[in-house]
């Protein structure tokens, strides 16, 4: 992992710098997803632990620790995430749960972190340092934590070992428990400007940089992931099909996207049904702008009390997702539902 601050962060890390001799126990870095939150609390535990800062404090690299760090084994230092998120996690670090771009996550796999992960820093917090210096334990998302983790560390915040920083990590910080908020210095992490956010996509190579970061909700490191050519190729299959009514044929659809990940085909969905309410009151697609004529077209016919219905069954469906489904059931299901929606003949006022 590059330990290069991104662009956007550089006003939120000169503050973190600035006061790294005085940081609190715990720290509770939130904000979106894709934006580089989890890049950001591992830099900065790394530079914490390093024996040789630059002068932007960012770490050398070069130090027996920034080595540890490189190997994954730095002594005083421990990541704790689910057992699924290993298998999915990239350079980025973060897997921004409304841009489902990976495989599908094994679902034997556990999706929390556990009580029995929290237990197993006792003797990591008890034991010396290896420098006789910082300890720094990462959560990431802390939302992850099922209600026993998250009580059994909020024991542990309440009355916090001297030498060691917790840095949460969080997508979603209405998810965790009031009392860990509470314990917790909060730091909202910046989401960057379009301009920049583009610039930064171009740099990376990416052609539709444009496309992709609307699809993100602006956020770049996930703009980046929906980029992979496959991908995009099967989304806009998908998308071509919802935008023609007339051709639309939820058995075929659905026998083709059980080829496809589920989590992919829901999310799209979503974004289209946001995009047809959004331009159906107020004229404006978020999430796919190159789709606006079709969508102009649908929003003149679609009833909005029975979208907002379908939003409610795709949400429901994107609640199931880790648990076993017939994939092509579920697709057939959600396809026929949008058939019946997209051919009412119903005004779009209600």
């Amino acid at each position: 992992m590059t330990n290069m601050i991104y662009s956007w962060q550089n006003t939120i890390w000169r503050r973190l710098m600035s006061t790294k001799e005085t940081l609190p126990g715990a720290l509770l870095l939130q904000g979106r997803g894709g934006i580089g939150k989890f890049h950001l609390a591992y830099t900065l535990a790394q530079t914490l632990l390093c024996e040789s800062p630059l002068d932007s404090g960012e770490p050398c690299e070069h130090c027996g620790a920034c080595h540890w760090f490189k190997i994954g084994g730095h002594p005083d230092f421990r990541l704790l995430e689910p057992e699924a998120q290993n298998a999915v996690a990239d350079s980025t670090g973060e897997t921004a749960e409304q841009e489902p771009i990976k495989k599908a996550i094994d679902k034997k796999a556990s999706q929390f972190i556990t009580v029995a992960q929290i237990r197993e820093l006792a003797d990591f917090i008890n034991l010396t340092t290896h420098r006789n210096g910082l300890r720094i334990i990462l959560v990431h998302p802390a939302e992850a934590m099922n209600v026993h983790a998250a009580n059994a560390l909020l024991k542990t915040l309440e009355e916090p070992p001297p030498g060691t920083l917790f840095i949460l990590v969080s997508h979603q910080p209405q998810r965790l428990l009031p009392t860990i908020r509470s314990r917790c210095q909060k730091i909202n992490a910046p989401l960057p400007g379009r301009a920049e956010a583009l610039q930064w996509l171009r740099e990376q190579g990416v052609a539709e940089a444009n496309a992709c970061l609307a699809q993100s909700g602006y956020a770049p490191l996930a703009a980046l992931q929906l980029s992979e050519k496959e991908y995009q190729l099967k989304r806009n299959h998908i998308l071509e099909q919802l935008g023609a009514p007339d051709r639309f044929d939820p058995l075929t659809l659905a026998e083709q996207g059980d080829k496809m990940e589920l989590a992919w085909i829901l999310n799209w969905m979503q974004q289209w049904v946001y995009d047809l309410a959004s331009i159906g009151m107020a004229g404006k697609a978020r999430y796919q702008p190159e789709s606006s004529a079709e969508m102009n077209r649908l929003a003149k016919t679609v009833n909005l009390i029975e979208l907002f219905r379908f939003q409610q069954e795709l949400l429901t469906a994107q609640r199931a997702l880790h648990h076993p489904l017939n994939n092509r059931l579920v697709l057939e299901q959600l396809f026929f539902s949008y058939w019946q929606l997209v051919n009412r003949q119903d005004a779009a006022y209600v």
